[in-house]
Parts: structure tokens; sequence; C-alpha cells
């Protein structure tokens, strides 16, 4: 009886650390997601080189290619935020467009390194003659 327990503490005792170790894990390892006024409201939260995901609506007229990346401003309508974008843009990236920049803060300007396109999970029929050409 008694070695039954020794076995059960012991078997307790790796869950516990099993657990631990992957609530650990997975704290040191999460990215936020805030829009423009919640990235500005705590920016004191997220110090230079501290990453996180910037989401919103690509301004109109903002997209500029330069030698450092790609330039563009996000809004989400209360706040915008410029972005320098070093990575690819997806194939999608236009005015307008909702995207999520994966970055950090430099000073006053989000630089980020990866981007996707924020889009909706419902599938709309083309309508009559939007469809792919004929061959």
């Amino acid at each position: 009886m008694e070695h039954r327990k020794f076995v059960s503490f012991g078997l307790l005792g790796v869950v516990v650390l099993v657990i631990a170790a992957t609530v650990f894990s997975l704290s040191q390892n999460l990215t936020y997601y805030l829009f423009p006024n919640e990235a500005l409201e705590q920016k004191a939260d997220f110090p230079d080189g501290r990453r996180f995901r910037l989401a919103g609506l690509v301004v109109e007229g903002s997209i500029e290619r330069d030698g450092e990346g790609l330039r563009f401003v996000v809004t989400d309508g209360a706040a915008s935020i410029p972005v320098i974008l070093s990575g690819t843009a997806p194939a999608l990236f236009n005015d307008g467009v909702p995207v999520l920049i994966e970055g950090t803060w430099q000073s006053e300007v989000f630089l980020g390194d990866t981007a996707v396109i924020r889009h909706s999970e419902n599938y709309e029929i083309p309508e009559e003659g939007g469809g792919y050409p004929e061959s």
C-alpha cells in the first residue's frame, strides 16, 4: 500500500511539472493582438523590441515602397500608426485591406517583419459572369 502512495505522488509530481512547463512556455511565447488605438494606449507595456501584432485597415494612398521596405499607415478609425514592413507583403495587400502585422515599436513607428491579410470566413458565390473566364 505504501508503494502505491509513492507511485501516485510521483505521477502527480510529473503531471504538475508538465502542466507548469506548458503554462510557462505559453506565457513566454504569447504575441498580443492590438488595434492602433489600443497599441498607442498600451505603448508603455510594449517597449521597443517587445513583439506584438498590430491589426487594422491600410489607409488609402499611404502605401510607399523604399529602400527600407514597404511603408504604409494602419488605422482602426480612432487612431493611426505608421508602419515599415521589412518582410514580403501578402499577395492581396492593398489600400483599405484589413491587415495583421507582427513586429515591434521603434519610437513612433511600428516595424513589422510579417504580415497577413485578414479576410471573411464566408464564401460568396460570384454573380453571373463574375467567375473564371472560360478557356
